[in-house]
C-alpha cells in the first residue's frame, strides 16, 4: 500500500506527491516540462499512485530512498512502450535510461 503524504516535504518546492519526492531525494533533480502524448495526466497520476507498492527502503527493510520522481519514471516507460523506442533512446529530459530501467526491474518484480 503507498504510504499517506506526510505533513512536512523534504524541499518547499515539491511539485510532485511521489514517494521519491516527499521522503527521498527526488527534489534534488529538476523537474522536467510534460510534452509528449504519453505523459501522465494528473488524474491518470492519481489514479495509478495508489497502486504502487512501498518501496523497500520506506518499510525498513533495507535500501537506501529513490532521488528520483516516480512519476517521471512512470512517464519515461510509457514514452518508451508508446514509442517502440530502445532504453538508450530516451531523450534526455527523462531521468537516464539506466536509472528508468532499474525502477522497472524493481517495481515489475513480485515480492
Amino acid at each position: 500500500m503507498y504510504a499517506p503524504a506526510p505533513v512536512d516535504f523534504n524541499s518547499p518546492g515539491v511539485s510532485c506527491d511521489c514517494l521519491a519526492h516527499v521522503y527521498g531525494n527526488a527534489a534534488d533533480h529538476p523537474d522536467r516540462v510534460r510534452r509528449y502524448p504519453s505523459d501522465m495526466s494528473d488524474e491518470e497520476w492519481t489514479a495509478v499512485r495508489p497502486l504502487l507498492p512501498t518501496p523497500a527502503w520506506l518499510e525498513g527493510r533495507g535500501g537506501q530512498p529513490e532521488g528520483y520522481c516516480h512519476r517521471q519514471m512512470l512517464d519515461a516507460i510509457r514514452y518508451l512502450v508508446a514509442g517502440g523506442i530502445s532504453w538508450r533512446s530516451m531523450p534526455a529530459d527523462f531521468p537516464d535510461w539506466d536509472r528508468v530501467y532499474a525502477f522497472f526491474r524493481r517495481w515489475r518484480q513480485p515480492d
